[in-house]
């Protein structure tokens, strides 16, 4: 007997708040609907959400096929955010990192079993391109040549520059320019150039940023060198 007070106040409660519900739901107002519902949802039976695609190494939307290499390569955008260079899921070069700055970012990696040998910036504004030639011209058969621009390029470089990298594989080292957007993959001793470039030319009436182009990002699976027997 003490507990009817309290239960007829409950279920006052409750059929007040269902016939607002079905009132909204009649005059057609979706907070209404919404609610009725979360009134009927069973608990133990959450609203399933569409599975989220699954990424592979470096954020690959595929996995990379036996014996190759995934990577993904981001210039700078403008002067404002640095580079990045991802290989196998390990980032190699990034501004998180620290080791990324104005001009040409390249990271030398074995190409047989995808260590990172070494990662450097170059200023090709108001650097020396010597330090960038001893740093490239020594490179062993096979290593693997990374290269990421942010903000200029391309001031600094002379002939032996664009010689060694077009010997690397590049398609447009010959042209680059300043200010241009550039990624690129090669490998000392490469038959062929190479199908991992993209290059977007310093244009007032094409650029993205005020006195920059846009900035590029590459991805794919480079093919893993044998080792020599």
């Amino acid at each position: 007997m003490r507990l009817a007070g309290p239960l007829r106040v409950v279920v006052i409660v409750l059929t007040a708040g269902l016939t607002w519900i079905l009132v909204s739901v009649l005059l057609g107002t979706q907070s209404g609907f919404s609610r009725l519902q979360q009134f009927l949802r069973s608990p133990e039976n959450p609203p399933t959400s569409e599975p989220r695609p699954k990424k592979y190494k470096c954020g690959l939307p595929r996995a990379c096929p036996d014996n190759s290499f995934a990577f993904r390569i981001m210039s700078g955008a403008a002067n404002v955010i640095g580079p990045k260079i991802c290989l196998e899921d390990k980032m190699l070069m990034s501004s998180v990192k620290n080791n990324v700055g104005r001009g040409l970012n390249v990271a030398l990696v074995n190409g047989v079993n995808g260590e990172l040998i070494d990662a450097k910036f170059f200023d090709m504004w108001a650097g020396d391109v010597n330090e960038l030639l001893k740093f490239i011209r020594p490179l062993h058969e096979g290593t693997l040549v990374f290269v990421a621009s942010y903000d200029d390029p391309a001031t600094k470089m002379n002939e032996e520059t664009r010689k060694i990298f077009s010997e690397l594989g590049s398609k447009v080292a010959k042209d680059l320019a300043f200010r241009d957007s550039w990624v690129f993959v090669g490998a000392k001793g490469v038959q062929n150039k190479s199908p991992f470039e993209q290059h977007v030319k310093n244009k007032k009436s094409s650029n993205k940023y005020e006195g920059w182009p846009e900035a590029l990002e590459m991805e794919g699976c480079i093919p893993q060198r044998t080792a020599e027997v």
